[in-house]
């Protein structure tokens, strides 16, 4: 895998993590592949800290998606920039069509842990080339989860893929995480994924930028700590982990925009 790639072990470790602990996500697929892997991060890679954060993100993107679907019938999902996650199992939809979507090494490595059925497919393809979009089935309505992904895309990147997606589908539903511009220049010096060889990363300023030319409109920004999550922490990690993660600091550097089409 190249470096990017390799960022995958990150939440996959996290979620592993939390879900050993009892807390935040119930994910025993991630507990199995990272006793199997075992990719020797370090570093703040490794720190609990990042692990409870991407629990946390990890349980609202699942919450949102399975809200989405269960509001949504006969909708499509596609899951971009997978890694190695198990949403489409923890969210439960065997009745769903479900794509997820990565890099061919990516994929190779999924397939050694899940089993595609009539609903359930892994495509090997890369964001910034748009073809694979065209070669997907039709559906009025899509659910588009873009998950720790957005970074590594230029806005005009960006804006592409959800032009393209636009294009293809009726009805759009998308949940993106994503830099700020000052996220993006603190990464250079303090971002876990640098441990892994990542150094260059990219923001978005605003979430009217996403607007710019792909047909969406904004409905919301999410919280990606909630409350609700963080009582899942006791005692001092529970006020060392709102100091570093959900503080006004935090806020500033990482947003999760909800749109429309």
């Amino acid at each position: 895998m190249n470096n990017v790639n390799k960022t995958l072990y990150i939440p996959l470790y996290g979620k592993a993590l939390v879900s050993k602990k009892g807390i935040i996500l119930s994910d025993k697929k991630a507990e199995e592949i990272w006793a199997s892997e075992k990719f020797p991060l370090k570093g703040k890679s490794k720190s609990k800290w990042l692990a409870y954060y991407v629990g946390m993100r990890s349980a609202v993107f699942d919450k949102w998606t399975a809200d989405k679907i269960n509001k949504n019938s006969n909708c499509l999902v596609l899951h971009l920039g997978c890694g190695l996650d198990s949403r489409f199992e923890r969210v439960s939809v065997s009745h769903t069509r479900w794509y997820d979507v990565d890099f061919q090494s990516v994929i190779d490595e999924r397939k050694k842990y899940y089993q595609e059925t009539e609903n359930y497919r892994m495509i090997s393809a890369d964001l910034k080339d748009s073809a694979f979009i065209e070669k997907l089935p039709t559906a009025t309505r899509a659910i588009i989860i873009l998950e720790g992904v957005s970074m590594y895309l230029s806005n005009e990147e960006l804006q592409q893929l959800l032009a393209t997606l636009n294009r293809k589908f009726e009805h759009l539903f998308v949940l993106v995480d994503c830099y700020t511009p000052l996220a993006a220049k603190m990464s250079k010096m303090r971002n876990p994924i640098n441990d892994v060889g990542v150094s260059t990363v990219f923001g978005v300023e605003n979430p009217q930028i996403l607007e710019k030319s792909t047909g969406l409109y904004f409905v919301k920004e999410h919280e990606i700590t909630p409350q609700y999550l963080i009582n899942d922490l006791q005692g001092f990690e529970k006020f060392i982990f709102k100091f570093l993660y959900a503080g006004s600091l935090a806020k500033k550097l990482y947003k999760l925009y909800e749109y429309e089409s």
